[in-house]
């Protein structure tokens, strides 16, 4: 199993490239399941869940065929085709390694009118039930039932109804799930309380781009008039506003300045209002972002909220830049309630953390140590890569899959503006 080795201390500096988001891509792939003409995704990034979602469409019978991408490249453009569903099922062998495969639901239902789905895996940060999927689809007239780990969802007559349904909470996966399956219904549908995150409003773009009727793109209250078909379409993935916040978090805790290219910094207005605070300069320009740390680093109060608040997705790696603060930051975990996991692993690098249910008090301390450490989860395994970055000696990260799940070619990117950084075998 591979790991990575960061030998710290290293200041930062140049332009990174920023990826395509990957919460995007994973939305935007089972939107061919819609149509039976060709759906084009431009800058999809080289990632393991995308190349896991890739075949679990596959298996439901689409095509996939990458063009035009060398292997040096960074993104990907693939046309996915589901010109006749071979199968309406998504087995427990591959939805268990991937949450986002969930999200194939509500387009196969969409489209064939029944689907026979596992229960989702993905990274084990705390209770995510997908009973809001089942509830909103139900409201748009799916019929449901539950048994031996997987969901049968079917539409009477082949085809769902339409219909109104708020959310109690917000949910992005919920709302992305019955925004799909509604793009096709008989009817209207009216989602209130939907997430408003921006991949929420790339799926929705997307689905406008294949002939979809959406009202409200960007508000807690969409509007879905369904549709007989939707057509193929090419669409371009937007930038990843989690990575680009990951790698200003890594500018700023090497006391680096790092030009983040490829961002909209209206997508992540909460991610930089907060390195701002910090004492962080940042500098956005048309489509990049100046990331500089040559002060220092102030404590914070953050609370993690949905969209426009600040992101769960991103709270991991402010725990590790607030370690290297001058003073006590306290974090309040409000979405997940097990996402805390990679406090004993900053722990053996000298952080000063101590939790209190969903709150974390971090002390800033004068140094980090490099030390083995293992990744839990995804955004988790990017704190210790930061730490790493800032500890002095040696700093090996183990179990990186979790990192080759949502962030593309990492070392090399890091490598390229100035850290010390590689990819081991055990071997």
């Amino acid at each position: 199993m591979d790991r990575i080795l960061i030998r710290g201390g290293n200041r930062l500096s140049g332009r990174l490239p920023i990826s395509g988001a990957k919460n995007a891509a994973l939305t935007l792939m089972p939107c061919a399941l819609l149509t039976d003409e060709p759906l084009t995704l431009r800058n999809l990034p080289r990632l393991a869940d995308v190349d896991g979602f890739g075949h679990l469409l596959n298996q439901l019978g689409a095509s996939t065929a990458i063009q035009g991408s060398r292997p040096e490249d960074f993104g990907r453009v693939m046309t996915i085709r589901a010109g006749t569903l071979t199968s309406t099922e998504a087995p427990y062998d591959i939805v268990r390694k991937m949450r986002a495969s969930i999200l194939v639901l509500g387009p196969l239902l969409g489209r064939g009118g029944e689907a026979r789905v596992s229960l989702p895996g993905g990274c084990a940060i705390g209770n995510r039930p997908i009973d809001l999927h089942l509830k909103a689809l139900e409201a748009i007239g799916a019929e449901l039932e539950m048994a031996a780990g997987y969901v049968k969802a079917t539409a009477p007559g082949g085809r769902l109804s339409g219909g109104n349904y708020r959310f109690p909470i917000v949910s992005v996966g919920a709302t992305e799930n019955v925004v799909m399956a509604a793009a096709t219904a008989r009817g209207t549908s009216r989602i209130e309380n939907a997430a408003r995150e921006p991949e929420i409003v790339d799926l929705c773009r997307c689905l406008v781009a294949m002939g979809a009727s959406i009202d409200g793109i960007g508000t807690e209250t969409l509007t879905i008039e369904g549709r007989d078909r939707l057509h193929g379409a090419t669409y371009a993935v937007m930038p990843d506003r989690i990575e680009a916040g990951s790698y200003a978090c890594a500018a700023a805790i090497t006391g680096g300045s790092l030009e983040l290219v490829n961002v909209a910094a209206s997508d992540m207005r909460a991610t930089l209002d907060a390195l701002v605070e910090a004492g962080v300069t940042v500098e956005e320009r048309a489509r990049s972002v100046l990331i500089e740390a040559t002060g220092g680093i102030g404590p914070l109060t953050l609370s993690t909220a949905p969209y426009p608040g600040f992101a769960t997705d991103m709270q991991a790696q402010f725990m590790a830049m607030l370690c290297r603060a001058d003073g006590a930051s306290v974090l309040t975990e409000t979405i997940f309630e097990n996402r805390y996991m990679h406090v004993p692993e900053l722990a053996r690098m000298g952080a000063d953390i101590r939790v209190h249910g969903r709150t974390a008090v971090v002390k800033g301390v004068d140094r980090l140590t490099g030390a083995p450490v293992m990744a839990t989860d995804l955004r988790a395994s990017m704190s210790l890569i930061l730490a790493g970055l800032a500890a002095e000696g040696e700093t090996q990260v183990s179990r990186v899959y979790h990192l080759d799940r949502g962030y593309e070619r990492l070392e090399e990117k890091l490598s390229a503006v100035g850290a010390d950084i590689e990819r081991v075998g055990d071997g």
